[in-house]
């Protein structure tokens, strides 16, 4: 499974972006795709994620309202649509993909994309 994530760039604070992984290789209906971010100094933390069948979402608290995530499955493609964005945002994020059932815990995905950035300028 290869993952490529992008999408990234500068916006100012208030502002949206869209973040699309693009996924190729044996991918299943089960798998778990997630977004996670890192910020400078700090540890990496999950921001949201969804199954490519049903229709469950799940966010961290700190996004749930203003980011969405959601995929095309004729595309492989998963989507993060990042709304009201704030400086707190800025971090490198990644697409990842998990043959759990895990949702948040960085450590049960098994594949990553390489991470795009997102600067939030205030």
């Amino acid at each position: 499974v290869q993952l490529q994530a992008f999408g990234g760039g500068l916006v100012q604070a208030g502002g949206s972006l869209r973040l699309s992984c693009a996924a190729s290789g044996r991918i299943f209906s089960t798998y778990v795709m997630g977004w996670f971010r890192q910020a400078p100094g700090k540890e990496r933390e999950f921001v949201a994620a969804i199954r490519w069948s049903g229709s469950s979402t799940y966010y961290a608290d700190s996004v749930k309202g203003r980011f969405s995530i959601s995929r095309d499955n004729a595309k492989l493609t998963v989507y993060l649509q990042m709304n009201s964005l704030n400086a707190e945002d800025t971090a490198v994020y990644y697409c990842a993909a998990s043959r759990s059932d895990s949702y948040t815990d960085s450590l049960s995905y098994d594949y990553w994309g390489q991470g795009t950035l997102v600067t939030v300028s205030s």
